[in-house]
């Protein structure tokens, strides 16, 4: 059965990948590499030790996670939150908008020239009048710009009719004081000009009290009739705000908050969102919330007359569901993906990426694959793994903090063992923020002397096809790190002198082979092959034989992890 999926999968792949490399050779592994299917019975203790787990733990239907916890809408922050940061208001507006309607205290440019010569700023009196010598009071209370220019044309031709010019401009506005009142920050009486917007007005007040004001129901007030109705949800989706003209003494008020619903799970914020009336429907909030990509399920929760509900639909079944108040919505990227991409590194032809089906083994991709003849180490293959390098990194971390909890806090006895366990302590310090900078590779060994783990691949996965090596690299605790041309015959300590010799921190009895494949290996129990890595660790410079011995347990857990040979 192994054999026919391979072919299956070869004859997708190597059209692809074989191009005209007619010299190539397959990656196509003999039965003394790849095991058979009796060797994979008996090698399945070793792959018990393989995470191998799913990637996500995949439900059907409009079955799905219900286990989350629930969240409380007075808990989340409301959706426009960051709205009020102070960036409104340190914008006053200039009044100067095509639209403004001139009101007394306003300040107009006239300018007239030809017949008629004329060049003042006329005020605007309580009339809402400007007076022009020969033409007389001219009403410009509540036109706009172009009408002031208008009525101030018509009126200095109509006693200038030829040869003359006009031109005027609004110069400045009279200054109003607006209240802010309801649920704000700082409720008061504010200065601005009437074309300021309601945002600079709520800025300046500290903005809406998040616990309790609405972002949906803010009234401009004036002389106890409500002239405009704003909902901040406008300009938060669409960037649509009213724009009320302002006049001195109106009142902003922010009404208190109306019904919410809860939002979480995978949006780019968890949020609290306001409705209007007691429910919306599915669409609407989708609208308004900003979902990450991939989203395919939606999590509803919360209570009816009949009792509380807990229901899970696909996106597209959501649109037409209505939400009401006090219910939790957890959007989900729980979508069932059949496919997953691999990369491929190192001596072989072909494209470095290949998308794969979600059960595909390590064989059918090996099987597919064209190398070069001769110069690949079909034997070393590795695989680096992204839940390997977490799991890695965790039992690093796991390690470090024992070695804390366990010594850094210990008791001394006498001032002389005080004076030891503090430069100890020093040391550990200083040996536990390095550790916690080096970051794991995942490397996961496929590869031993009874062929290659035919492991079921994970999405992420990248395969290392190693070249065939004539090298062999010291490194670690020596005098002289080097590469060097592989020799049959020369032991490790003929290498090590080779370069230089050990330093004076060296653990001559603890060298470790970094194998091709990523294996790590003592090399005392193992003979030296082109293409290793001799790796010199260092000696745990302490008197205590305890926690030298956990140092020294944590060093090769860094050096198999991470093939580095930390110092102390």
């Amino acid at each position: 059965m192994f054999k026919q999926t391979a072919a299956i999968v070869s004859i997708t792949l190597l059209s692809a990948v074989m191009g005209g490399a007619a010299w190539a050779q397959s990656l196509s592994l003999s039965d003394t590499i790849l095991p058979s299917e009796s060797s994979q019975q008996g090698g399945a203790q070793q792959q018990d030790e393989v995470n191998d787990t799913p990637r996500a733990d995949w439900r059907s239907g409009t079955y799905g996670p219900v286990t989350l916890p629930l969240q409380d809408t007075d808990t989340l922050p409301p959706f426009g939150a960051n709205l009020f940061t102070g960036g409104f208001r340190g914008a006053m507006g200039d009044g100067l908008n095509p639209d403004y309607r001139i009101k007394p205290g306003d300040q107009v440019t006239v300018r007239a020239w030809g017949a008629f010569e004329f060049d003042r700023v006329l005020p605007v009196d309580a009339q809402g009048n400007i007076f022009i010598p020969g033409s007389g009071p001219i009403n410009v209370e509540g036109q706009s710009s172009q009408e002031v220019d208008n009525s101030v044309r018509s009126a200095i031709t109509s006693v200038y009719p030829d040869n003359v010019e006009v031109y005027t401009n609004l110069q400045g506005v009279q200054p109003v004081a607006v209240y802010v009142t309801g649920y704000v920050e700082n409720p008061g009486r504010y200065a601005g000009t009437p074309n300021d917007s309601l945002l600079y007005f709520l800025d300046q007040s500290g903005g809406i009290d998040q616990d309790l004001g609405s972002y949906r129901q803010v009234r401009v007030v004036r002389d106890d009739r409500t002239v405009s109705t704003v909902d901040l949800y406008d300009f938060l989706i669409d960037g649509i705000i009213a724009r009320p003209q302002f006049q001195d003494g109106d009142t902003i008020v922010v009404e208190e908050r109306g019904p919410a619903i809860a939002v979480g799970g995978d949006v780019h914020r968890a949020h609290r969102y306001e409705l209007v009336g007691n429910q919306l429907s599915g669409a609407e909030l989708i609208n308004l919330a900003r979902l990450k990509s991939g989203v395919s399920h939606v999590l509803l929760r919360g209570d009816r007359e009949d009792g509380p509900i807990a229901q899970y639909f696909p996106i597209d079944m959501f649109y037409g569901q209505m939400i009401r108040s006090g219910d939790e919505v957890l959007f989900s990227a729980d979508q069932r993906s059949e496919t997953i991409v691999v990369e491929v590194e190192g001596s072989y032809y072909g494209p470095s990426r290949y998308a794969l089906p979600r059960n595909a083994r390590l064989s059918e991709l090996l099987d597919a694959i064209a190398v070069p003849e001769n110069m690949t180490a079909v034997e070393s293959v590795s695989l680096q793994r992204e839940s390997v390098r977490q799991q890695q990194a965790e039992a690093l971390e796991d390690s470090l903090r024992r070695l804390e909890t366990t010594y850094l806090g210990a008791e001394s006895r006498t001032d002389e063992e005080a004076k030891i366990r503090l430069q100890e302590a020093e040391l550990i310090e200083r040996f536990i923020s390095r550790a916690r900078d080096l970051e794991p590779s995942g490397r996961l060994v496929v590869a031993n002397s009874d062929g290659i783990s035919d492991i079921r691949l994970q999405d992420g996965d990248v395969i290392t096809i190693p070249e065939i090596s004539d090298s062999v690299l010291i490194s670690g605790e020596i005098l002289v790190p080097q590469a060097v041309v592989y020799r049959p015959g020369m032991s490790v300590i003929d290498y090590v002198q080779g370069a230089g010799g050990f330093t004076v921190r060296a653990d001559k009895d603890q060298i470790l082979l970094v194998r091709q494949n990523g294996a790590v290996e003592h090399a005392s129990n193992s003979p030296l092959r082109p293409g290793d890595e001799i790796l010199v660790m260092p000696a745990a410079p302490i008197h205590n034989l305890q926690l030298a011995a956990t140092l020294t347990r944590i060093l090769f857990q860094i050096a198999v992890t991470t093939r580095v040979a930390l110092d102390l």
